[in-house]
């Protein structure tokens, strides 16, 4: 192709998303703007004849004429709106006149944009669901497995692979939460006017002498309309006061969760990529897919650098919205425009490309428990030496910890060299196993290295997360789980 395509669009994120952003939704949504302003308009008197009311319903879809005749129409007139008010009114001639009646451009800008952002939230928190289902099960298969923990990416206590994929499934936890937040929190612009005063249709309203109304009912009659065309569009309130546009900041209490989401995804794909290095764990990786053109042993963790980079521009993108929101005068500012045309798309394309991939990574994680296994045995002699001491202290009658903690010491520094300097194994154990000081406790040495007995609460930990927060907060998506379910065994 000849011509530029964002790789969002084209390459990465799914059909429903680039659908909702698509100027084919766009159109159709302000036509049906157009169509339920005109409803109520009639409703509350105006005379609109249900042959134009029948004429929209039937034309809220563009076909290809419909879409060439609008950008001949805005090449001409430099404004899309216009273009679009004319090309509706091509189809339905008997409504051409009302079209737009009383309103201006961001009557339909605006409210299509906080519907598509509202619907934008609903499929994110459906994909949301799915990805921390995934993790769930996966926290619960491996709930009790052991494994060395980290802490400054240098060794720590153990922890088990279940119990740190919660670290990550409740960051997810707080993600959902908080994207759904701020979508019912999205209200409507509503119906407000050029400056939202709401004066252009006070005068549109008192101008129909048929009504009969008077000047004292003109307010209340406006509210209606405010009332009812947002309800016919299916949100249960509008915002109450509204300048030219909505108020710059509901961008801001939108992107914000989303750019946090960035976050969470960010540092649970840099978890598995360091885990593939230490080849604990791996994202999935197919029979035929090639890691490097040039070295074929590689199995390079692709989906998750995918998702570590998708997530940086996704995190950047609410200072966007932090700076437009700041930046409009008085009761608006057309440089808003070009911006969030931009960033909104961006940031909701860019979040369900990262889902989408989450979503892949989660259903096939691989898990190595015999690498997992030789590493802590590398590490847990050091680990174990308070429990040794504490072991001969209480078995050992007249047991000195002191003396105990010393020789212990002494052979530790002596098996730290054979690791760091002469390369070799980790061989404290045996050297404990080897001076007779402490031959009383050598048959307790089996039980005291246990990993198990490392772990502490985290099997249990894991069990009550799941029970008493993940899985009530996934009560309400069961239906999207048990689909994605279905389509991920038809695959």
């Amino acid at each position: 192709m000849d011509s530029y395509q964002s790789p969002l669009s084209s390459r990465y994120a799914s059909k429903e998303m680039s659908h909702l952003f698509s100027n084919a939704m766009r159109f159709r949504t302000w036509r049906t703007l157009w169509l339920n302003l005109a409803i109520a308009e009639k409703e509350l008197g105006l005379p609109i004849s249900n042959e134009a009311i029948e004429q929209m319903s039937q034309h809220l879809d563009l076909d290809e004429g419909q879409f060439a005749l609008a950008a001949a129409e805005e090449k001409k007139r430099r404004h899309d709106v216009m273009a679009h008010v004319h090309t509706f009114g091509a189809v339905a001639p008997a409504a051409a006149a009302i079209i737009h009646l009383g309103a201006t451009s961001c009557y339909v800008t605006d409210n299509a944009d906080l519907i598509f952002i509202r619907k934008g939230c609903d499929l994110l928190l459906n994909k949301l669901a799915v990805v921390i289902d995934r993790f769930s099960r996966f926290a619960e298969q491996y709930r009790d497995l052991p494994t060395l923990g980290f802490t400054h990416y240098q060794p720590a206590q153990l922890t088990t692979v279940g119990k740190r994929a919660t670290l990550w499934l409740q960051e997810l936890l707080w993600d959902l939460r908080n994207i759904s937040r701020a979508r019912d929190d999205i209200g409507f612009r509503g119906v407000k006017g050029t400056t939202g005063t709401q004066a252009s249709f006070l005068a549109l309203f008192d101008g129909d002498h048929s009504k009969g109304s008077i000047l004292s009912l003109l307010p209340a009659i406006v509210k209606a309309l405010d009332v009812r065309v947002s309800e016919l569009m299916g949100f249960n309130y509008a915002y109450p006061v509204t300048s030219q546009t909505y108020s710059r900041k509901v961008d801001i209490d939108v992107l914000q969760p989303l750019a946090s989401f960035g976050a969470t995804a960010h540092k649970i794909a840099t978890d598995i990529r360091l885990l593939a290095n230490l080849k604990e764990v791996e994202e999935p990786f197919e029979k035929d897919q090639i890691g490097s053109s040039a070295m074929a042993y590689k199995r390079n963790p692709m989906r998750c650098e995918r998702v570590c980079s998708l997530a940086r521009h996704l995190m950047i993108l609410p200072q966007n919205a932090l700076m437009t929101s700041s930046l409009q005068w008085f009761e608006r500012t057309l440089d808003d425009s070009a911006n969030r045309r931009v960033t909104i798309p961006e940031a909701f394309l860019t979040a369900d490309i990262i889902l989408s991939t989450l979503q892949n990574i989660s259903e096939g994680l691989v898990v190595y428990p015999r690498v997992i296994a030789r590493r802590i045995a590398s590490e847990l002699p050091f680990m174990a030496t308070e429990n040794i001491i504490m072991a001969f202290v209480t078995s050992v009658p007249g047991g000195d910890r002191q003396e105990c903690h010393e020789r212990i010491r002494v052979l530790s520094h002596e098996a730290g060299r054979v690791v760091k300097e002469d390369g070799g194994a980790n061989d404290l154990i045996e050297r404990i196993r080897a001076d007779p000081y402490f031959s009383p406790i050598v048959p307790q040495l089996d039980v005291l290295l246990d990993p198990r007995s490392f772990v502490g609460r985290a099997p249990e930990q894991v069990d009550s997360f799941l029970k008493e927060w993940v899985h009530p907060a996934l009560e309400k998506y069961q239906g999207v789980i048990l689909a994605a379910k279905a389509s991920e065994l038809s695959v």
